[in-house]
């Protein structure tokens, strides 16, 4: 096997960080007595409409021979051609920066989601079955516990995307495992040192990987962040339900044994920008308890009573062997084909499979964060892992998964 070999890579961004600073918002005067007007239905709006559909920061107006030209108002996720959410885009308020298609203030954007982004767990469709296992497949499993981020551990920041940048996800991530995680700079290697230095959360203290996802919220609730960057500043409104369970299983390949992972390997799965990429590079995984069977990609599932909803993220597993991470963030390693087997120059490393499990509010009330422009979209459910297993702990995970047991932090479940 070719050596892993590391890299001093500098603040690059792709579909899971932001490649600008954030602009700060100038209030603005209001300059006609249509703004007024329009000031008064927003504020009415608010006091009586969804949040997700209306909001109102700082309202300024031009003439009207600029469309009102507002830099700084904003009137929610309508799509800006159906008059979604009363004006919306609807009626082209705020030419310039603000009232865009997308509810712009600046840079800030009112987000979903919408009824339509909600189903019934019972019309998902069913999940395809894993590829059959060979005899020389690797057929065990490995689950670390790490907790279920009961210490309320969250930044809106991206370590492996967008290094170094202040608010660089512009949504809240839950962590578990490593707890160093304020401290990141735009230098890989140096955050690589911060990693291995870090206490963890995971039972096994030989584990201080890094697992990380976006926050899922109840959005009629309010949180810390509620007017903070990556919380409410960047529409992503509620208050943040912690998981009722967090399941971090390694699993093996079915065509071949698998390998171990280098230290410091960096993995996504998903696509935070999915929505507005056409579902590119997305995989997310919606389901209810006791509806495993039945998952939506691009749908909230509606769970029956007694049933919690469930998101399930697979990681690619088959890695080049040489590199910890690419600058697209996902050439290094990539998915085994559809029977299982590794593109001819990758080898089969343990496959992380996270499985979060959430007792949600009733109906259509609950959301993930995301970029303001993705309007809270089921599609752009992601999540990130940094391997930092000792070395030998992570040749107990690939033994047990490569002699088909099923362990659990260093021992037999």
């Amino acid at each position: 096997m070719r050596k892993h070999r590391q890299s001093t890579r500098k603040n690059r961004h792709n579909d899971h960080g932001r490649s600008q600073p954030r602009r700060r918002l100038r209030p603005v005067v209001l300059a006609s007595a249509t703004g007024a007007l329009v000031l008064a239905a927003a504020m009415t709006a608010i006091a009586f409409g969804d949040p997700r559909k209306v909001q109102v920061d700082v309202v300024g107006f031009g003439s009207a021979a600029d469309g009102f030209g507002g830099t700084g108002f904003f009137w929610g996720g309508g799509d800006g051609q159906n008059g979604d959410y009363g004006l919306g885009g609807g009626v082209e308020i705020g030419g310039g920066n603000g009232g865009d298609q997308n509810g712009d203030i600046g840079n800030q954007r009112v987000t979903g989601p919408v009824d339509d982004d909600f189903a019934r767990i019972e019309l998902a469709p069913p999940v395809e079955n894993d590829p059959q296992a060979r005899r020389s497949g690797s057929t065990g499993t490995f689950v670390s516990d790490c907790g279920t981020n009961g210490n309320r551990l969250f930044n809106s920041e991206n370590v492996i995307v967008a290094p170094g940048v202040e608010n660089g996800a512009q949504h809240t991530h839950d962590y578990v495992g490593n707890q160093n995680i304020q401290n990141y700079t735009e230098d890989v290697d140096t955050n690589n040192v911060l990693l291995a230095q870090g206490q963890t959360s995971c039972e096994d203290k030989r584990d201080q990987s890094t697992y990380y996802w976006p926050v899922l919220r109840d959005i009629n609730g309010v949180d810390f962040d509620a007017n903070a960057p990556g919380g409410g500043a960047d529409g992503n409104v509620g208050r943040i339900l912690q998981p009722k369970r967090a399941v971090l299983e390694f699993r093996g390949n079915p065509q071949s044994e698998v390998q171990p992972m280098a230290p410091f390997l960096q993995i996504i799965t998903g696509n935070a920008r999915a929505f507005t990429t056409d579902g590119e590079n997305a995989n997310a995984q919606w389901t209810c308890t006791g509806f495993e069977g039945q998952a939506f990609s691009d749908k909230y599932p509606l769970c029956p009573e007694g049933s919690d909803v469930v998101r399930i993220a697979d990681f690619p597993s088959c890695w080049d062997g040489e590199n910890i991470e690419s600058e697209d963030n996902r050439s290094h390693i990539v998915f085994p084909e559809r029977d299982g087997e590794c593109p001819r120059g990758t080898v089969a490393v343990p496959q992380l499979r996270q499985t979060l499990v959430y007792d949600v509010p009733p109906g259509t009330s609950f959301a993930v964060d995301g970029f303001p422009e993705e309007r809270r979209n089921p599609i752009t459910d992601h999540s990130d892992f940094i391997n930092v297993m000792s070395p030998d702990l992570m040749r107990e995970v690939v033994d047990c998964i490569n002699d088909g047991r099923d362990c659990r932090t260093g021992q037999d479940r």
